[in-house]
């Protein structure tokens, strides 16, 4: 990577010694850490502990929001106090808000697990960015995602969306001025600070976007749920003792 400026992977889902090891060999300032159904202080905590002088990696939260066949994905950075899963989009557009976290829209329009045009209009005022690239995208993913980022007028950004750690690093934002901390990203991404939407390409990066794309099968499964979610109150459930009930009004599970 040889952008000049402060290079960050807005979105990644694993965390170990060889993704910080391949995170610094692609020449990345930072990394977003946000795994599935994972709460809040564990997030934090493990990225704190992978977090050192060269790779800065900031804790984030892809929440789902509506029931399993009609989930919609945002993704949150600068939250201050755990918001669970399962939620209803307005319920979770409005804590975020009251929060002043950052909101992302991953992935818009793609399959059934984010946001359209509809939902991208009537949260305007909210989201903050729209991802235009990650390696999961076909070339239709990137063409729709684009024309929605410019029919309203939202901010983009890229990341690698890294189910697997060799995806660390193909894609990412590069922001114009240095990223000093979590809550001066999440000012940047708020403010719509000038960047640059950045990815890798060639056939090395053909093969881990087919791969990625393989992975989705499990990940968007009804077993998945099920084993996850429903056997049990998982940590990000809203019935999770954690939240204390103070969700109960927004809740769709």
């Amino acid at each position: 990577m040889t952008s000049e400026g402060f290079t960050v992977d807005l979105h990644v889902k694993v965390l170990d010694e060889q993704v910080v090891e391949r995170a610094k060999a692609r020449g990345l300032d930072a990394m977003v850490y946000a795994p599935h159904f994972t709460r809040l202080p564990d997030v934090r905590a493990r990225a704190r502990r992978f977090s050192d002088e060269d790779l800065a990696i900031y804790p984030g939260r892809e929440l789902f929001t509506g029931t399993w066949q009609r989930r919609r994905h945002v993704l949150a950075v600068g939250l201050d106090e755990q918001v669970p899963d399962f939620l209803t989009l307005d319920g979770t557009m409005a804590e975020l808000r009251r929060q002043e976290a950052a909101v992302l829209v991953p992935h818009p329009g793609f399959l059934s697990v984010s946001l359209g045009l509809e939902e991208l209009r009537t949260y305007r005022e909210t989201v903050d960015a729209v991802e235009v690239y990650n390696p999961k995208y076909l070339p239709h993913h990137t063409r729709r995602a684009r024309r929605l980022a410019g029919t309203t007028g939202l901010p983009t950004f890229a990341s690698s969306y890294a189910h697997l750690p060799g995806t660390i690093g193909e894609a990412w934002v590069t922001f114009e001025e240095s990223v000093a901390d979590e809550a001066a990203l999440t000012t940047a991404l708020r403010s719509g600070a000038p960047r640059r939407v950045e990815h890798r390409d060639g056939p090395l990066h053909t093969l881990r976007r087919g791969l990625e794309f393989a992975h989705l099968g499990y990940e968007n499964s009804w077993e998945k749920f099920d084993r996850v979610m429903l056997q049990g109150t998982a940590p990000t459930h809203p019935d999770h003792v954690a939240y204390g009930g103070e969700f109960d009004d927004v809740k769709v599970y």
